[in-house]
């Protein structure tokens, strides 16, 4: 792939909020999609502590039923009309990935390498962010529209128990996808200038 191929395809990640379930994609190409990204991101040291579990169907269904249920708990009366109407349009989606991070691999990252002890966290996440980046990326390229959602850490003990989640995983975000049904708003950016310095 060209390097213009593949900045278009960097360009065309937007955050698409309104999903159906219609199948455009199926789901042994999505996870072929999400197995390559899972393989070929980097991670510092090559530690590979990310960690992905998908959700379709009921499974993605009952993943925003447990946010919903926990949002209702915390959310105000008045509030709460326009967040179950959020809510409603991920689970409207066809699927969800859900990324965390295995804290066993980092801990013993911060135990062979004490020097860098402070640094493993940081670098972690930012793998993880790589990854959620190429899986948002690849399925979009793919046809299908995706965002990217933090209920974390507020859902994270009802999240693992419905999934039987190890103890020991940090969930960081959820990547809800399906077929877009409108496109996104218009996206607003800073003048490169304030943005990006070059010394030559």
């Amino acid at each position: 792939m060209s390097a213009n191929v593949f900045l278009e395809a960097v360009a065309k990640r937007r955050s698409h909020y309104a999903l159906d379930k219609k199948e455009i994609v199926s789901r042994d190409r999505i996870e072929e999609i999400i197995n390559q990204a899972v393989v070929n991101a980097p991670s510092a040291m090559n530690a590979q502590s990310s960690r992905v579990v998908v959700l379709f169907g009921a499974q993605h269904d009952r993943l925003w039923n447990i946010v919903q249920d926990t949002l209702k708990k915390i959310v105000p009366d008045m509030d709460f009309k326009r967040t179950k109407e959020k809510l409603d349009s991920f689970k409207a989606g066809y699927g969800t990935v859900l990324f965390y991070e295995d804290t066993r691999v980092i801990r013993k990252q911060e135990e062979d390498f004490a020097l860098y002890k402070d640094n493993f966290v940081p670098w972690a996440h930012q793998g993880n962010g790589i990854l959620q980046f190429i899986i948002w990326t690849a399925l979009e390229s793919e046809g299908l529209g995706a965002s990217i959602q933090h209920y974390n850490p507020l859902i994270d003990e009802e999240v693992a128990e419905a999934f039987g989640i190890h103890k020991d995983y940090k969930l960081l975000g959820q990547l809800v996808f399906g077929n877009p049904v409108s496109e996104p708003g218009e996206k607003t950016t800073l003048p490169l200038s304030e943005r990006v310095t070059v010394i030559r």
